[in-house]
């Protein structure tokens, strides 16, 4: 396959998972503003998604307050935002017309309605809708693109890298959505593991559409332990991070070349932590430095695949 090719496919999929991940962050965030707070406190939530995704610096260069409006504008709406729902719908439509002989019409089809209905919409039209509808809408339309990107593609090299777009993304949003939550929303960093208030966990988990899973898993209170546990080490969790690893490593080992040994080793490498590791190990030197290193090891591993096979293409 063409690097050009596969580099394209790559970053469609990226570009549709990460359009969900934010309006899975923003959803909860908009749920958790509206409960009764302190006037003081009202907006202090919504510098999370500006820390989750990195973009508290430049969305302070453009806004004079973080608050509900300015947050959702800027990373739902906002076309000069590179990270926003709206550049990632365009970018994952620009991207699946550039390949549209290697992906399927139900593919495209999807990927250019959703782009069509996104450019109708500003912030009336989604207050006329309701906040939370529009976010579950931008899930919706990325369950149909992964539902008809498993249900009609051929399996080659091209549905690969499609996958391999996902599980990278995927990855590297739920380790951050956790950081954010043990290292800047809480108080201090000395309440980590202590007693917080049910309903800050119950958001990360539906923030990864786990809720449900972890109370079929471990049919108990949330706990910061076993919370960070489903979400780093289970495997049998469809976001958590070893669960994306496997398939990041197996799918480089499906779509492997001359070149790709170190990709590989760097994949294997990391999924071996997670698959011996030990979430007490984990509390014990420390969550934030442990999910640090972590993405870390996930920005060397993409620039490794992008040596490895998408050769001087720029890594976005």
């Amino acid at each position: 396959m063409l690097s050009r090719v596969a580099s394209t496919l790559y970053w469609m999929s990226r570009y549709v998972e990460r359009a969900e991940n934010t309006a899975r962050v923003l959803d909860v965030t908009w749920r958790m503003s509206l409960l009764v707070q302190e006037p003081e406190l009202q907006n202090q939530e919504w510098f999370a998604p500006l820390n989750i995704t990195g973009t508290l610096f430049p969305f302070s260069g453009r806004h004079d307050e973080v608050c509900a409006r300015e947050v959702l504008h800027f990373m739902a709406l906002d076309a000069e935002n590179p990270g926003s729902i709206f550049s990632c719908a365009r970018q994952a439509r620009e991207n699946a017309r550039a390949v549209r002989g290697s992906i399927t019409s139900e593919m495209w089809e999807v990927l250019n309605s959703t782009w069509l209905e996104m450019q109708h919409m500003d912030e009336d039209l989604m207050d006329a809708r309701g906040v939370s509808s529009f976010f579950d809408w931008v899930k919706e339309r990325s369950h149909l693109f992964r539902g008809v990107t498993f249900g009609t593609m051929h399996r080659d090299d091209a549905y690969e890298f499609a996958r391999l777009g996902t599980h990278m993304e995927r990855a590297d949003s739920t380790a951050r959505i956790l950081d954010v939550k043990y290292h800047v929303l809480l108080p201090s960093v000395k309440d980590v593991g202590g007693a917080v208030d049910y309903y800050q966990w119950s958001a990360v988990l539906r923030s990864v559409a786990a809720f449900e899973a972890y109370r079929k898993v471990y049919r108990d209170v949330i706990t910061p332990l076993k919370l960070a546990e489903l979400l780093i080490l289970r495997d049998d969790i469809p976001r958590s991070l070893r669960f994306c690893l496997r398939q990041v490593f197996e799918t480089l080992g499906h779509v492997q070349n001359a070149q790709s040994g170190e990709s590989l080793r760097l994949a294997g490498q990391v999924l071996a932590g997670l698959q011996y590791g030990r979430i007490s190990e984990i509390f014990a030197g420390g969550l934030h430095e442990y999910l640090t290193e972590f993405l870390e090891s996930m920005q060397d591993l993409s620039a490794q695949i992008q040596r490895s096979f998408f050769s001087s293409r720029v890594v976005e």
